[in-house]
């Protein structure tokens, strides 16, 4: 078995990764196979990113190191009762399916000595600039995380965290993007009703928060301060940041970061 890399599941996330690791030169395009039981969507794959597509996983388990799950939770239990004759103690599983704790992935395997890290990525790994959490098994090396964690980076940036932790990344980056999403939508609409066309609001919707967020990071200061500098007194910025602390704006964000970690615990229970 040599170095290579193969996909069970060749949905958006898993070209996002397949593009990441490519781009990076990570990985050659000859040593990266997908399995994908849709013909169209794996003739795409195939034909745009040079790599060996399957209908079946068998070719895989046979000849890659490392493997990763991307398909959906729901069918997660499917796919492990099909490959559990396939796998050892010589493959690093990884899966990126959310809700599922590691625990299910070694019942499913009917097996206690797979390696096997579960991931949770965030959807900007579609334009690879990703958030995503990593976590291993007992049986998972230090070398095997270092491994995961250079895949992941090359869609974002990723960190490894204890098991326990993958919870309030869920809350926090893993259904993060839909906050923000509903956020600049807000802004656009804002900036509609106030006036301007369409086109032009989510044109400074959008770019003012990116590059909020592009100073944020970059300047190395406190979102407070930065928030500060925008601040003049009796201006026009202190009488929004008014209204959204008379609104409980922050603690209305955090309970719902808090709601959605609760829920990612409760679904890994079942």
């Amino acid at each position: 078995m040599d170095n290579r890399i193969g996909f069970i599941g060749g949905g958006q996330m898993g070209e996002a990764l397949i593009r990441g690791i490519i781009k990076s030169g990570l990985y050659s395009p000859e040593a990266i196979s997908v399995t994908e039981p849709n013909a169209e969507r794996r003739d795409y794959i195939t034909s745009t990113y040079g790599v060996e597509g399957f209908e079946e996983s068998a070719a895989l388990w046979e000849t890659c190191a490392t493997i990763i799950l991307a398909v959906k939770p729901q069918i997660m239990d499917r796919v492990l009762a099909a490959s559990k004759s396939m796998t050892g103690p010589q493959h690093l599983i990884i899966s990126i399916a959310a809700g599922l704790p590691i625990s299910f992935y070694e019942q499913g395997l009917g097996r206690d000595d797979c390696k096997i890290i579960r991931v949770m990525p965030n959807t900007p790994a579609l334009v690879l600039e990703g958030a995503s959490a990593l976590s291993g098994n007992k049986n998972v090396e230090k070398s095997d995380l270092q491994r995961a964690e250079e895949i992941f980076s090359k869609v974002g940036k990723a960190v490894i965290l204890d098991e326990q932790a993958l919870d309030a990344v869920t809350g926090l980056s893993g259904s993060g993007p839909a906050y923000v999403f509903t956020f600049a939508e807000a802004m656009i609409d804002a900036g509609v009703e106030s006036g301007l066309t369409r086109p032009v609001a989510e044109t400074l919707a959008l770019q003012t928060i990116l590059g909020s967020v592009k100073l944020l990071m970059e300047s190395n200061k406190h979102p407070a301060e930065l928030r500060a500098m925008v601040t003049s007194p009796g201006g026009t910025t202190i009488a929004a940041q008014h209204v959204l602390e008379r609104s409980g704006f922050r603690g209305i964000i955090m309970d719902a970061i808090a709601a959605a970690v609760n829920r990612s615990t409760e679904l890994g229970k079942r």
